[in-house]
């Protein structure tokens, strides 16, 4: 078997899309025979990042969502794009409760994804966009060869 395999997936940034893209990062990291708690993990970090484009990437219109997913070594690496309305502060916005997205929004996004994953990256420029990238190891159970 090929050890790397690349796969991706653009779509409209529309709410009915966001469980669209979480079903498919899924169906592509269950070839690394994930534990259901780990595949829940992936497709729940997924969820968050596609939804952050959504809400506040691009609030006041549609645009576009570009999903990257590589598998390599036991481990899967996503990144989450979009060309909206980008952060002057990742940092601040990387901080739990923290959010431009109005009272019904819990701030909580970035939070989710970085406990859920092995690691997370965020880079982001005013009015260019953002780019999420996630990665998460996937264990060795003993039923495997």
């Amino acid at each position: 078997m090929q050890e790397t395999n690349v796969m991706k997936l653009e779509f409209d940034s529309l709410s009915v899309n966001e469980s669209f893209a979480r079903g498919a990062v899924a169906c592509f990291a269950a070839q690394l025979d994930p534990t259901l708690d780990e595949l829940g993990d992936i497709k729940t970090a997924v969820s968050e990042a596609v939804t952050n484009c959504i809400v506040h990437a691009y609030p006041d219109s549609i645009g576009k969502i570009l999903i990257k997913a590589k598998l390599d070594k036991g481990a899967i690496e996503i990144s989450v794009r979009d060309w909206g309305r980008g952060m002057e502060d990742v940092e601040a916005a990387m901080r739990p409760m923290y959010t431009t997205g109005g009272s019904d929004r819990a701030g909580m996004g970035f939070t989710i994804m970085e406990s859920f994953m092995t690691s997370l990256s965020v880079k982001s420029a005013p009015d260019k966009g953002t780019t999420v990238t996630m990665k998460r190891r996937i264990s060795k159970r003993a039923s495997r060869r």
